[in-house]
């Protein structure tokens, strides 16, 4: 009989977080290792992912810091590289580099008419590729087993979507259609892997709602911590009635990851206090 306990545990496995030196991404990577995965930290900046190594070190974990662009493909094969060299195997990949770009934002008085090119261009890259070439490099890992293991493969992909992708959420153009197509991506890759690996190498993705981090905060909180009012007209479009913790996202990510969801393939579930069930009356 299988324990609940063995259901989320991730015990001898190995995890790649892209954007690992992020606000979701970081505390994602510190949540595999409390489950016992030993964790890669992927990002662009060196002294942000050793402050995650650090962190999971002191909590008992295993971590270790791969610096990499998610959009520069021999990066990636060599984060990859130190990876399996290190620790011989990889077994989840969880894609959480990604984000908006200022230019693509639309601003008050402007319309999608006048959206520049380059910066749709620019936030579509980072979200759409940063999610396809770490799935192509780290993917074809979990897809490839020494011919003496005589064993299936085995292996789950992890990515971050957003409520901007189901919801239309004014000004984000960009954002929103490139979270839409990571959407399509995880649905269509599942299917891919799962009929020419078999249905150990799964795909899936967490939609999170609304958390306060680098790149949005002073879009939805003033400089003294008050709502702005966006930020409220967020807040009352949620039935929790607040801004996720990005300790929130962790139960769900153990879960699509861990072998309690082997039977869970090419689903996107939303982390999102309500807000993508709640019309507002």
């Amino acid at each position: 009989m299988t324990l609940l306990a063995d259901l989320f545990s991730l015990d001898g496995q190995v995890a790649i977080v892209t954007g690992g030196t992020g606000v979701l991404g970081g505390a994602m990577a510190r949540g595999l290792a409390q489950a016992g995965a030993r964790v890669g930290v992927l990002g662009r900046r060196q002294p942000q992912a050793d402050a995650v190594v650090a962190a999971i070190d002191q909590a008992g974990g295993e971590g270790m810091a791969v610096p990499a662009d998610v959009l520069q493909k021999e990066q990636l094969e060599a984060a990859r590289d130190a990876v399996l060299e290190r620790w011989g195997r990889l077994d989840i990949l969880v894609n959480a580099a990604g984000g908006n770009v200022p230019a693509a934002t639309l601003s008050e008085g402007t319309t999608v008419f006048d959206l520049p090119m380059d910066a749709f261009r620019q936030v579509f890259e980072l979200n759409l590729l940063g999610t396809l070439l770490p799935s192509q490099v780290f993917g074809a890992a979990m897809a490839r087993r020494p011919a003496d293991q005589r064993q299936a493969a085995r292996g789950c992909i992890v990515n971050i979507s957003s409520m901007a992708a189901q919801r239309v959420i004014t000004r984000v153009a960009g954002y929103s259609a490139a979270k839409a197509a990571v959407d399509n991506f995880t649905r269509w890759m599942a299917v891919e892997l799962a009929r020419k690996y078999g249905a150990g190498l799964r795909v899936n993705a967490i939609a999170p709602g609304f958390f306060i981090g680098e790149q949005n905060r002073s879009l939805l909180l003033n400089a003294d911590d008050s709502l702005t009012p966006r930020g409220q007209a967020i807040i009352d479009h949620t039935s929790a009635g607040r801004f996720g913790e990005p300790e929130e996202l962790i139960s769900t990510l153990i879960w699509l990851c861990g072998p309690g969801a082997s039977f869970v393939n090419g689903v996107v579930v939303p982390v999102d206090g309500g807000f993508s069930i709640f019309s507002g009356v």
